[in-house]
């Protein structure tokens, strides 16, 4: 028996930056095309004998950017550069772009060997829930079985001196064997198009998806994967876009290499590298014999209705492979709930903050769980970094390296990257207390965050924060290292609350600050009675080792509940920062006092939204006593 060996490859292949949006205005539209370029010769070097290449040409969240025609203009410059480049030479190629045909704009795939385009296959089962909006942007292709003759534009005509090719539902018949196609959602339709393609004959199945990170969602993808190999036979390559795609979603890889119910190639789940490669070497013979052994499966495949085969010259396999070792089934490793929750917000936090060209995160930590989950997610960035880093990550290294701005920084240690790039605060409610305080002291300090034990940061709450150098105030401090606007916030140095020691401006004043632990300070005149708040009064204090704080002079931040004043502002050095956008103090509403005429809200907007504002207490039906309204809050 003669055995007939094909050595598959199934990529990912994404841009580095600025992929998400190729369209009009793009900054980077110019040099994704050159980043992709250099990517596929870079894996083509490695991939001398590979056979099926699969990639995208302008990412999946280009979102409303697909009905602009720079979009898919931008698209098919991609295609032909791949078209012209050498490296492409002899591989199969799968590349995924939006195409119009005939005025309807659909979502393909573009499949081409040694210049020639052989299919354009479009996407017949389009996502339309939850995070999915195709339908918004694309027509599905509702003719199974069926294609017509597409017309090359002229870009595309000159290089492949192909005036039409084929478009619709419609396989690949190679020297060697069978290729089919599908796309992302179609494996997770109740009638998947890899059965009736796996009966008519298809061997080899493609799906290049769109699927981003949910908590165990690896397992239901191998499930689907395996499943569609053990009922049908075949081989199947599956390759998921990887990292984040310019919006809130992160997209977590997973590449897989199937045959026959059993896995034998898997890729991470989790990286930041840009390109990936899984590569595999299966003998097509187990195929035909695991067919062969169904006979439920035989009889419903002499039943099944025939796909228009495309013929191509060229064969998967050479008399060479039979002296090639095939690959071994493995089992996949899953990571665990908590290495999701650690991993995949972190590689999206990396993207988000390499991309949008930041210099870091300002945090602010409260003692609680939410603050201090977000700030564990950030050090775990950190150590992806430098783990990738030191795997000889060129990439990340320059990434990083301007995300420090400094040119020759190269990062080895998680603590002291985070304490470049996350700065955080401590954010006190009426409800924080000492312990909180030092939960949140405890975190910064594991996590690498060092530096001043207090800081009273203005405008919100009584906050204490680490960070910043000691000789200057956090503004400033902040200004000048470019992590945070001019005004957003400012920051009076200050003991934690249980040790402030405040005096008034002027000798002889009465007023003076008594916080209590955990608590907000409440100004007090002479007989120990609340005042609404004295003028402009300096703060200052020592550390725990006796070293003196600087003074800033500023207005109380917290003036006390009982005579808290609406709209006050705290004004450093004769600047007064802006004011809070509407949204974000209307938010704030559940900080602030229970009485109605004390909560600082915009008057503009009270008596526009006198129903979607209503009082913090809870409010009683006429008649019904203790039944709270449906929309007060609690």
């Amino acid at each position: 028996m003669a055995l007939q060996s094909a050595r598959l490859c199934c990529q990912i292949l994404l841009p580095c930056r600025g992929h998400q949006s190729p369209g009009r205005h793009h900054p980077q539209r110019h040099q994704d095309r050159e980043v992709l370029s250099a990517s596929v010769s870079f894996v083509s070097h490695l991939l001398q004998q590979s056979v099926y290449l699969l990639s995208n040409a302008c990412g999946y969240g280009c979102w409303d950017h697909y009905y602009e025609s720079d979009t898919l203009l931008h698209s098919l410059q991609v295609l032909a550069a791949l078209l012209e480049s050498p490296v492409t030479q002899d591989i199969i190629c799968d590349v995924g772009m939006p195409v119009m045909h005939r005025n309807v704009r659909y979502n393909c795939r573009v499949i081409f060997l040694n210049r020639k385009i052989l299919l354009i296959r479009p996407k017949m089962a389009l996502a339309n829930e939850g995070n999915y909006y195709e339908l918004r942007w694309f027509t599905p292709w509702s003719r199974s079985r069926q294609t017509e003759e597409y017309h090359l534009p002229r870009m595309l005509r000159d290089l492949t001196k192909q005036e039409t090719v084929p478009f619709g539902d419609a396989v690949l018949a190679t020297q060697d064997t069978c290729i089919g196609s599908e796309i992302c959602e179609e494996l997770w339709m109740p009638h998947s198009p890899h059965i009736d393609m796996g009966l008519d004959g298809v061997e080899i199945f493609a799906n290049a998806s769109g699927s981003h990170h949910v908590l165990r969602k690896a397992h239901t993808r191998v499930d689907l994967v395996t499943m569609a190999t053990a009922k049908n036979g075949g081989i199947y390559l599956l390759a998921n876009q990887k990292g984040c795609d310019g919006d809130r979603l992160y997209y977590d890889g997973c590449a897989m290499i199937a045959m026959n119910g059993s896995v034998f190639a898997q890729g991470s789940q989790f990286s930041l590298d840009d390109v990936e490669v899984l590569t595999a070497t299966l003998d097509l013979e187990d195929v035909r014999s695991y067919r062969a052994e169904s006979s439920s499966r035989n009889l419903a495949a002499s039943r099944v209705s025939p796909y228009p085969r495309v013929k191509v010259d060229f064969a998967l396999s050479c008399h060479e492979d039979l002296l090639e070792p095939l690959s071994e089934p493995m089992e996949w490793k899953y990571h665990s709930i908590g290495e999701e929750i650690s991993l995949g917000p972190a590689c999206w936090l990396w993207d988000f903050l390499r991309r949008s060209q930041q210099g870091g995160f300002f945090l602010p930590l409260s003692g609680g769980v939410d603050s201090a989950a977000t700030a564990c997610l950030v050090y775990s960035m950190c150590h992806q970094v430098c783990e990738a880093v030191k795997n000889g990550n060129q990439e990340v290294l320059a990434d990083v390296r301007a995300v420090v701005n400094q040119a020759s920084y190269t990062p080895e240690d998680p603590h002291e990257l985070c304490g470049r790039v996350l700065t955080t605060c401590y954010m006190a409610s009426e409800n924080s207390s000492r312990e909180t305080s030092d939960r949140a002291r405890d975190l910064a300090q594991q996590i690498g965050r060092h530096g001043w034990p207090g800081l009273t940061c203005a405008g919100l709450t009584p906050t204490a924060a680490w960070g910043a150098p000691e000789d200057t105030g956090l503004c400033e401090w902040a200004r000048h290292e470019g992590r945070c606007g001019v005004g957003h916030f400012c920051a009076l140095p200050a003991q934690p609350p249980h040790q402030r020691r405040h005096r008034s401006r002027g000798e002889g004043r009465p007023g003076h600050l008594q916080p209590g632990d955990g608590e907000e300070a409440a100004v007090r005149g002479p007989r120990g009675e609340q005042q609404g708040g004295p003028g402009p009064a300096e703060c200052a204090g020592s550390t725990e080792d006796g070293h003196r704080l600087p003074v800033c002079s500023a207005e109380p931040l917290v003036p006390g509940r009982a005579g808290r004043t609406p709209g006050a502002r705290v004004r450093q050095r004769g600047r007064e920062p802006p004011g809070l956008p509407d949204q974000v103090r209307l938010l704030q509403r559940r900080h602030q006092p229970h009485r109605r005429d004390q909560q600082d809200r915009p008057a503009h907007l009270r008596p526009v939204l006198p129903r979607a504002l209503p009082a913090s207490r809870p409010a009683v039906h006429p008649g019904r006593t203790g039944h709270r309204r449906a929309g007060a809050l609690g």
